[in-house]
């Protein structure tokens, strides 16, 4: 059965965000004190008395619509509210009734759901505030202090009258699929193509998304949740207590959580020092990824240009040498359908289990061809191997003095695996253990 989806919506700077934070537990809204911060729609999970739910924070709106950023923000959470079970409508009790106020409100009326009008920052319960907001025609209002957490309990009581009671599935077998790379490569615009609708900004504003966006989708039967990032752009770029950094940590922690990475690339740049920087946390993390060339139709082409790439990313790379790339284009729809395939396959790669009897016939023959050096004065001897993991596929080689494995004859012994056993996309991660052979059962 769905989740129960709740999203807060009201115009910048009523604390939006702060109420998202503190209900879903950990920082994935930007807050701070500049309207506008929060652009798109930004997903949490949250419980409240046995009730599963989806919270959702939007951008915040101020009805300006010459401006094109402003109209995003506005379709943005028109999307949220349509799709959304219950809306809570934040207005500031320390300002008051704006006219933005009113033009939320006018909005929330046409959309016929469920209501919660929260007035917030009232932080030393200030009930006489609440009352001239009567004048919204929403509803009764409720008062919150965000910031100091007073009145959220009430509130979520409220809101979770307005759906049943249900035992919901925590998607915990969905696939996180993260979305990185620098600003303006594309990354928003292969999200919305493979969602099938504009659930992103997308600009030509570099930069134009500042939060990681976590959206659920299905592909095949199988469940996958979607995080787009932040551009990521060099650190001298980057103000230190700049909003734009604040989104850049998270795009690092989009990568930690990730099961696959796409790493998107603007093919009119070629390969840049950064797009490797970004490929390297990407491998650092040990996670299976995908180069994804994008912009390609803008390239002028003839029968060397796909080999001149693929030797750059092949220099550039040569540390994730198992990658593997595609070339797209997210405004013509060049082999974007081959993305979700690709993606099968890599976390089939991630996943796959090869037995120890065949890895040590692997380890065995790639012995034979090339022997340990000497280091030290000390002969390395390979007892067996065996898989103990997946994602990344985790193989443990018993030796006899692990400070005798030279970091080149590690990398002899993956290469080998990898000509023997379909790795590609994925990393594998070889850990080396010291064993005595007495010791060995």
């Amino acid at each position: 059965m769905k989740k129960p989806l709740v999203a807060i919506v009201g115009r910048p700077n009523v604390g939006k965000s702060t109420f998202f934070n503190k209900i879903c537990g950990r920082r994935i809204s930007i807050v701070e004190d500049t309207p506008g911060v929060t652009r798109d729609r930004i997903y949490g999970d949250a419980e409240w008395c046995g009730y599963n739910f989806s919270l959702v924070d939007t951008g915040g709106l101020d009805f300006n619509y010459e401006d094109e950023m402003q109209q995003n923000i506005y379709n943005q959470a028109k999307i949220a509210i349509d799709l959304a079970d219950v809306i809570m409508f934040f207005v500031d009790g320390k300002e008051g009734i704006t006219n933005n106020d009113k033009e939320v409100a006018s909005l929330l009326r046409k959309s016929r759901k469920p209501i919660v009008l929260v007035v917030n920052k009232l932080d030393n319960n200030e009930i006489e505030k609440t009352y001239e907001f009567y004048e919204l025609n929403i509803g009764e209002p409720m008062l919150l202090s965000a910031e100091q957490g007073k009145g959220i309990g009430d509130i979520l009581d409220e809101v979770v009258k307005h759906f049943n009671k249900i035992e919901v599935d925590p998607n915990a077998d969905a696939i996180k699929i993260a979305i990185v790379g620098r600003p303006n490569a594309g990354k928003s615009s292969i999200t919305n193509k493979i969602l099938g609708e504009e659930r992103v900004v997308v600009s030509n504003v570099a930069g134009t998304t500042r939060d990681a966006i976590d959206t659920p989708f299905r592909y095949n039967g199988q469940d996958y949740i979607l995080i787009d990032t932040a551009g990521m752009r060099k650190k001298k770029n980057i103000e230190s207590e700049s909003i734009e950094r604040y989104s850049i940590l998270r795009s690092l922690e989009a990568i930690k959580r990730a099961d696959i990475v796409l790493i998107v690339i603007d093919s009119q740049d070629f390969v840049t020092e950064q797009d490797v920087k970004i490929a390297g946390i990407v491998h650092e993390e040990n996670k299976p990824s995908i180069i994804v060339m994008n912009k390609w139709d803008t390239i002028e082409k003839n029968d060397r240009t796909i080999n001149k790439y693929i030797k750059k990313l092949d220099e550039d790379l040569s540390f994730m040498s198992y990658y593997k790339s595609i070339f797209v284009s997210a405004k013509t729809g060049q082999r974007l359908s081959n993305i979700m395939p690709t993606v099968e396959e890599v976390l089939e790669n991630a996943n796959r289990r090869v037995t120890t009897g065949v890895l040590n016939d692997i380890i065995s023959d790639a012995v034979s061809v090339n022997q340990p050096p000497m280091i030290r004065g000390k002969k390395l001897k390979l007892y067996y191997a065996t898989q103990v993991g997946v994602k990344p596929p985790t193989i443990v080689l018993f030796v006899n003095d692990a400070s005798a494995m030279h970091f080149s004859y590690e990398r002899y012994l993956e290469n080998s695996i990898r000509k023997a056993i379909d790795f590609s996309g994925t990393p594998i991660k070889l850990v080396i253990k010291q064993k005595a052979e007495d010791q060995l059962e």
